[in-house]
């Protein structure tokens, strides 16, 4: 992704947008081109939807281009290289797979998710770990 300083993700649908109905004071002419609804910009080629899927990644592109551009190239990259490290960390078969460290790189930290809650395991992880080695391994 190239680096910008655009907070919200780019509008790429090929129907008529925002910007090509809106009059003289940014809004949308109802009276030329009818009444305005989000159902017909989310059946539409993907302007809203596809914007809310890339959010995170154009929220992450501006705080890296801010970065860039306050404390110099180094900055990002050295954040980029500690995300690449911390993602490669190996955990142990069975387990719920959670890189807190990523989370905290990323900023996620501060959030609550449904996946920081249930983790696919409704039942509870199980707390025998020599268990489930020898399962893995097959001794």
């Amino acid at each position: 992704m190239e680096p910008s300083l655009r907070i919200v993700p780019a509008n790429n649908a090929k129907n008529a947008s925002l910007r090509d109905t809106a009059n003289s004071l940014g809004l949308h002419d109802t009276l030329q081109y009818g009444p305005r609804s989000l159902a017909a910009e989310l059946k539409s080629d993907g302007s809203l939807k596809e914007r809310l899927q890339n959010w995170e990644a154009t929220q992450d592109n501006a705080k890296l281009t801010l970065q860039r551009n306050i404390y110099g190239m180094h900055a990002p990259m050295r954040l980029m290289m500690e995300r690449r490290i911390v993602a490669s960390n190996p955990h142990i078969t069975d387990m719920p797979h959670s890189n807190i460290h990523l989370d905290i790189l990323m900023g996620r930290d501060e959030t609550i998710d449904p996946t920081d809650i249930f983790l696919g395991m409704e039942s509870g992880p199980s707390l025998d770990i020599h268990k489930e080695m020898e399962k893995k391994f097959r001794v």
